[in-house]
């Protein structure tokens, strides 16, 4: 069905993908690509905030089979893990890629190369996690790919600290946006992370996903191929302001917006500097943040 075919396909078939291509390229000569806008020459190689330069650099790639069901079915979304990071968590639990930037440089071709492999192996999607500061290398690379015979969709997989004017420039190529939407309060976000104004900034962003994309739609296997993921990660002692983000939800999403609240939070990288990160939640506090959904309206709990 054609409402199912990835928008990529319908913008290269138009020449659209490559001059969305160019006009990302252009952003790193001056970087503006996520909110921090350092201005620096990546082209050049110049470092700002997230250190990448010209050249993405990748972690690992494969199946993944523990992403949200949606995304997983028999054969795995096929995840690319990006090193370096646009927030700089300092509770991350995969620090040795976001925060030391371990992995190799990859060129367009061979993003696309990495794509094309993971559809071969039955990967039901493409997932880009921490993709933002890697936005331009990443689009260029899928104008290769569909040349070879990429057909699956594309997963935006992020931190929700993005640029709205770099989203626009996304709206068609991204097929499913999975946000996580990390904090309800400003000020909170400063704390933990380098992220300034990292709540007014995310929420504006996941309303321009929802704008792009709608509310999560699945196949009859069922397999996600268009919408909206918001994943959030209940902190200890509600740090997160949990209750904040689910009302903003809430208030500014549709009450089916697909949303996956996570229990899964340990002490990890410099947690143990925070006292009050250093212990895991209670099963208490994961029950308050469901229960506070549910009563909020979200019907689509995954």
């Amino acid at each position: 069905m054609a409402e199912r075919q990835p928008g990529y396909l319908r913008l290269a078939g138009s020449g659209e993908l490559e001059q969305r291509a160019a006009l990302l390229r252009e952003k790193l000569k001056s970087c503006a690509i996520c909110p921090h806008h350092c201005r620096v020459n990546r082209l050049a190689n110049e470092r700002g905030f997230c250190r990448a330069g010209a050249r993405a650099v990748i972690s690992s790639y494969g199946p993944h089979f523990g992403e949200e069901a949606p995304l997983v079915g028999q054969g795995g979304s096929g995840t690319i893990f990006f090193s370096y990071c646009t927030l700089q968590c300092v509770f991350c639990q995969n620090c040795e890629i976001s925060h030391y930037g371990m992995g190799d440089e990859a060129s367009p071709a061979e993003i696309a190369r990495i794509m094309l492999s993971l559809q071969k192996r039955g990967c039901h999607n493409i997932n880009l996690v921490s993709p933002t500061h890697y936005i331009p290398q990443i689009v260029h690379g899928l104008c290769l790919a569909v040349k070879e015979g990429l057909v699956v969709p594309l997963v935006y997989n992020t931190g929700g600290y993005d640029d709205l004017d770099t989203l626009k420039l996304l709206e068609g190529i991204v097929d499913i946006y999975m946000p996580d939407l990390k904090f309800g309060d400003n000020e909170k976000a400063r704390k933990y992370t380098k992220a300034v104004n990292y709540f007014d900034l995310a929420a504006a962003a996941v309303k321009e996903m929802q704008r792009q994309v709608g509310t999560l739609k699945l196949d009859e296997r069922p397999i996600a191929y268009r919408g909206l993921l918001i994943r959030h990660l209940v902190l200890p002692h509600n740090l997160a302001d949990t209750d904040r983000v689910l009302e903003f939800i809430a208030a500014e999403l549709p009450r089916e917006t697909a949303v996956n609240i996570m229990a899964q939070y340990y002490p990890a990288h410099r947690a143990h500097e925070y006292p009050e990160l250093a212990a895991r939640i209670s099963g208490k506090e994961y029950a308050d943040a469901i229960r506070c959904a549910k009563k909020l309206g979200l019907r689509n709990l995954l």
